[in-house]
């Protein structure tokens, strides 16, 4: 046997004897990758569930800011943990629990209710102040409701709705189509602070819109929903019967 051969047979023994049995396949050792169902942390949940329509941290985004204050005072963990379950038939809201076809576990839903709460939420969003109901107790009067915009709403989204010096249309079709009832009122609510719209106190001051005068406005916006074939009958229901 000559040198060279001895050579390269004691290099291939010393390479078998530090790989092992990985040349049979075994992966090197590494970082593991979790369960998607094994994620807890707040931050990767929103970032991979919410983020995409209600914006990074919360805001900016297309669909509601669930990082105001005022927001999270009026609506309950049992609305938020049916929104995220079920989401919002009728509107671009889908349904996130497994159970429902969605991704996430009961714990999962259980870990964003809370990291929004413990990261958003502010003691003293409503103090000195009784907020409206989350949800109509009633239905809104949509003659009322027009008397009622024209006072509240009308200096920034115009006199009829399609959009003034300060916002755009709020009775854009297919705006209307997008958004519940429910949608509708918790917007009038707590209003947009990201988009520099205020909440109920602040429309006109020193004159808090009445839970009365918030119904109407609203059922006075859904009166201008469209009324075709194919616009599903849940984005219709009245304000109680929704979630957001």
């Amino acid at each position: 046997m000559t040198v060279r051969l001895r050579y390269l047979l004691l290099l291939a023994s010393t390479m078998l004897l530090f790989t092992g049995c990985q040349l049979r396949g075994k992966p090197a050792p590494g970082p593991e990758v979790p369960r998607p169902d094994s994620i807890q942390d707040f931050t990767v949940l929103y970032g991979q569930n919410c983020a995409g329509c209600h914006g990074v941290d919360g805001k900016n985004g297309a669909a509601m800011n669930l990082s105001d204050p005022v927001y999270l005072a009026i609506v309950d963990d049992d609305t938020l943990r049916a929104t995220i379950s079920k989401g919002r038939p009728g509107t671009a809201m889908s349904a996130f629990a497994q159970k429902e076809g969605g991704m996430l576990t009961a714990q999962q839903i259980n870990s964003i209710i809370a990291g929004m709460r413990q990261h958003w939420s502010k003691p003293d969003a409503l103090a000195g102040t009784t907020a409206p109901p989350y949800a109509a107790k009633a239905a809104g009067n949509p003659q009322q409701g027009q008397a009622a915009y024209g006072t509240f709403c009308a200096s920034c989204h115009g006199t009829d709705g399609k959009g003034g010096p300060k916002a755009g249309s709020v009775t854009n079709p297919f705006y209307l189509n997008l958004i519940s009832n429910q949608g509708l009122r918790t917007i009038v609510i707590a209003g947009r602070p990201d988009f520099d719209a205020p909440d109920w106190r602040n429309n006109v001051p020193g004159r808090p819109m009445t839970e009365q005068e918030i119904s109407d406005v609203v059922a006075w916006l859904a009166a201008q929903r469209p009324q075709k074939a194919g616009v599903v009958a849940a984005a219709n229901a009245p304000a109680s019967g929704g979630v957001h």
